[in-house]
This record gives structure tokens, C-alpha cells and sequence, in this order.
């Protein structure tokens, strides 16, 4: 199964069940790989999670996170539309201010005890791999 959605108006592939993750551009596909799809994924679990936030904080720290959190694979999406890899890497950099954002809001929540600690020290082993993701496709990049 294939799923095909527009985002700034680029066409994004999904291939159900293989992992394929492309954006089609004149007839071209890029893959956006690996890190962009688990970054993804950690956005729609983010939203999951403050769910369950108390409602004084939805208004607050809640938006907060979910900014940092939409921003890591926004900017990798936004970023490879660029027309040129000192921009991709440029706006890659931005994601990686975004998670280390999103990675300190997880920590105060935590300490605020509106997340429990196991559930933190999940989101900062993904947190991490993504950041592993990030930093190696800017050093491809770069080299």
C-alpha cells in the first residue's frame, strides 16, 4: 500500500510495510530517510503524551513542546526542499536546536512530574538516536 500526501508542496510517498519514505520532485525521489521517519514518529507520540497534561498546562509548557517537537522533522523537511545543500545542512542545524529543545522540556516535565521517569528516560533514548540520525546526515553532507 502506498499513500501519497502534499506538504508544501512537495508530494510525500509512503510505501506501507517497507519503510520507503521519498519526496517526489520533478519527477525525481529523494529519500528523506531514516531520521525524518523517526522523527515523525516522535511528534505523534509527543501529542499522545501531553494528553494527559494538566489543563492549566495545555496553554503553556504543552505548545511549547509540541513546537520544539514539529520543528526537528519540519526543518528536515523544509531544508531539503532548499535548492542547496549549504541550506539543507543549515536548516538540519535548526533541527538539532529543536531537539535539544524538545529533550529539555521532556527534563523539566519529568522534574514537574507531568511525565513519569521511566516514560522520560524512553523519549531521551530516542532523543538520542535521532540526534546520532541528525549529526551523521550533516557530517555526510558536509564531506
Amino acid at each position: 500500500m502506498v499513500v501519497k500526501w502534499l506538504y508544501g508542496g512537495c508530494i510525500f510517498v509512503v510505501g506501507m510495510g517497507i519503510g520507503e519514505i521519498s519526496l517526489e520532485r520533478s519527477h525525481r525521489r529523494f529519500p528523506l530517510g531514516e531520521v525524518w521517519q523517526l522523527s515523525h514518529q516522535m511528534v505523534l507520540d509527543i501529542y499522545k503524551m501531553i494528553s494527559s497534561f494538566s489543563s492549566e498546562e495545555k496553554y503553556s509548557l504543552c505548545d511549547q513542546i509540541k513546537r520544539a517537537a514539529i520543528s526537528i522533522p519540519n526543518n528536515i523537511v523544509e531544508g531539503h526542499s532548499k535548492n542547496s545543500k549549504k541550506d539543507f545542512i543549515r536548516y538540519l542545524y535548526i533541527s538539532r536546536g529543536s531537539l535539544e529543545e524538545l529533550r529539555y522540556l521532556l527534563f523539566l516535565s519529568s522534574d514537574l512530574k507531568f511525565i513519569p521517569e521511566n516514560e522520560y528516560l524512553e523519549y531521551e533514548k530516542r532523543l538520542t538516536i535521532i540526534s546520532v540520525k541528525l549529526n551523521n546526515l550533516i557530517h555526510s553532507l558536509k564531506s
